[in-house]
């Protein structure tokens, strides 16, 4: 065995005995990395869905930020609604308006980020896309009772917001 291995394997003793996680905390775990997964494959999963209409999960992510707010957003605030970074958000903005889907406008609040309008292109787009995604959405909720569906939606919405409290910084326990 390497000076490194036994090296890791004497800090994850070290760290495991000075936190043991509770049942709950070991559910939380497993439910974020099932979120991870379950984002990964939705990503994968979505671009191919919205392949035939030229688009990705991230383009769409884009269109829908504006077609749900109803009116033209910035860079910034496509990127916060959708959970995106700024300038993911504005890789994906720029494309979009060089393929026709968006128009910039001039954005009277913030003179250096422009507004970012849905042309008649990009709406036709994201309704053929949602058109699609009801499609979808209905046979992965087949057999799934809507309550559960609702509580998940809750508990998922409910851990958003606390994401909001400060992470732990290293030497924290607690």
């Amino acid at each position: 065995m390497s000076n490194t291995h036994c090296e890791t394997r004497a800090v994850m003793k070290k760290s495991t005995a000075t936190t043991q996680p509770s049942p709950k905390v070991r559910v939380l775990t497993d439910i974020m990395l099932a979120i991870f997964r379950v984002h990964g494959r939705l990503l994968e999963k979505g671009d191919e869905l919205v392949r035939p209409l030229r688009l990705t999960s991230a383009r769409w992510q884009a269109l829908g930020a504006v077609a749900l707010a109803g009116s033209p957003r910035s860079a910034p605030q496509i990127a916060v609604s959708m959970g995106m970074t700024r300038q993911g958000a504005q890789k994906q903005l720029n494309a979009l308006v060089a393929e026709g889907f968006f128009e910039q406008r001039p954005n009277p609040r913030h003179e250096r980020s422009p507004l970012y309008a849905l042309t008649a292109l990009g709406l036709r787009a994201y309704a053929e896309a949602m058109a699609l995604e009801v499609v979808w959405a209905r046979a992965l909720g087949k057999g799934l009772p809507l309550q559960d569906l609702k509580q998940t939606l809750r508990t998922l919405d409910t851990l958003y917001a606390r994401l909001d409290s400060p992470v732990p910084k290293k030497g924290s326990a607690s």
